[in-house]
């Protein structure tokens, strides 16, 4: 009988994950299913050109995983139980999915990796749902760009939130429409965390895209055409962007899975949950330790390294393999700050910046070059890796779904 693994979620962690496993471990041992709402890849990454008006090309999963004998599944997940060893999924109208050898509406697994992501996080701000418009998924991007194609010349836009997805979306909007007055909300300085170089070239490309900046400010309020904030002021906006952070998907959190506050998955070292050894968790889904004993950031960068950490564990506990054991580690920050502007700041191995940066156009080529060497990265999931196929120990595998294996 073949050992059934199960990977949820398509995004650049599930999907690396999924092609990976195929790459590692034989056909005829393992059923690699893929669980994803959407038929095709999403360039998170991309989310803010998407919004400004720019066309992504598009990437089939069918294509995709064609021949790798991955097993694609176009359905939402809606729960998780971790006792039974089972994914309740429907299909895109919601109905339950009938999976052959599964009750109605589940799919039976023996490993489980778990790559949901985040969303955007609304932070509980009073009129952020109503008003506001996030660009942490394809809907969202989309629904920002049919209500900036409508916004007339001189109107308002105002980003809240000033992390790398705020600085981005900033400067997409105000290269792609000049015409609008794009403004940039941040709790804190512009670009407080960059080096002394870093924060004087973002702010020379935000004067010369002519971006309103207000710095140390806390919004406590969206509304329709204006934005509040705590010292009682209020910032016009005709349209506001949110982009004050991510959330987690709320399922694992409401499973028997040893989960953190904001409902990350806890794991070791191999991506494996610390209290039921045959789920994995990679990507945002993931509570992970990094240098410094500091947890990884929410990001591209921080999911790709677990994807493969996780995949290669699973493969290694399968086959009796050595299990991973490199550390995960930050180079660099990359920004791109319009289509002609970049900003790469190289970091401390836990993800604080030093003095060297590389700006300006030569940034702007560098940042292209690394988004499109993730998509590079998932859409080709079985190539660029040796071919290492070992076989299934059935005795351990077995013994995986009833024993915790040290890490």
């Amino acid at each position: 009988m073949q050992h059934r693994i199960i990977v949820l979620g398509a995004g650049y962690t599930g999907a690396i994950a999924a092609g990976r496993l195929a790459k590692r471990l034989r056909r005829e041992d393992v059923a690699i299913t893929l669980v994803n709402a959407e038929p095709d890849f999403v360039e998170r990454v991309r989310m803010h050109q998407l919004a400004a008006g720019q066309d992504l090309k598009s990437r089939p999963f069918s294509e995709m995983f064609a021949g790798t004998g991955v097993e694609l599944r176009l359905a939402k997940v809606t729960g998780v139980d971790v006792d039974r060893k089972t994914v309740a999924v429907v299909d895109a109208n919601g109905a339950g999915l009938i999976a052959p050898g599964s009750g109605a509406g589940e799919l039976a697994y023996d490993t489980l990796v778990y790559a949901l992501g985040s969303g955007w996080n609304a932070q509980g701000v009073p009129g952020t749902a109503e008003h506001a418009y996030e660009i942490a998924s394809r809907p969202g991007a989309l629904r920002l760009r049919e209500r900036l194609a409508r916004l007339d010349a001189g109107q308002t836009v105002v980003v809240v939130g000033g992390g790398l997805t705020g600085l981005e979306a900033t400067t997409e909007i105000a290269e792609a429409r000049p015409d609008l007055d794009v403004a940039l909300a941040a709790r804190g300085g512009l670009g407080d965390w960059l080096s002394p170089k870093g924060r004087e070239h973002l702010r020379k490309v935000f004067g010369k895209l002519g971006i309103i900046v207000h710095e140390h400010v806390a919004v406590t309020g969206v509304e329709a055409d204006r934005v509040a904030t705590a010292d009682g002021k209020a910032i016009p906006a005709a349209v506001t962007v949110w982009t004050t952070g991510f959330a987690v998907h709320s399922i694992a959190k409401a499973t028997a899975l040893e989960v953190t506050g904001t409902g990350q998955i806890v794991v070791d070292g191999t991506m494996r949950s610390v209290s039921h050894p045959d789920v994995y968790a990679v990507g945002d889904a993931a509570m992970v330790m990094g240098p410094g004993d500091k947890p990884l950031r929410m990001s591209c960068a921080s999911g790709t390294p677990t994807a493969w950490q996780a995949a290669d564990a699973i493969a290694a506990r399968l086959t009796g393999g050595n299990l991973p054991n490199a550390p995960i580690r930050y180079f660099n920050q990359c920004i791109s700050l319009g289509r002609k502007e970049g900003l790469i700041q190289y970091v401390t191995a836990d993800d604080r910046a030093v003095q060297a940066v590389l700006t300006g156009r030569l940034a702007a080529v560098y940042k292209e070059l690394v988004c499109k060497g993730a998509a590079w990265g998932v859409t080709n999931p079985t190539l660029g890796l040796p071919a290492r196929r070992r076989r299934v120990t059935r005795e351990r595998a077995a013994a995986g779904s009833a024993v915790k294996a040290q890490a």
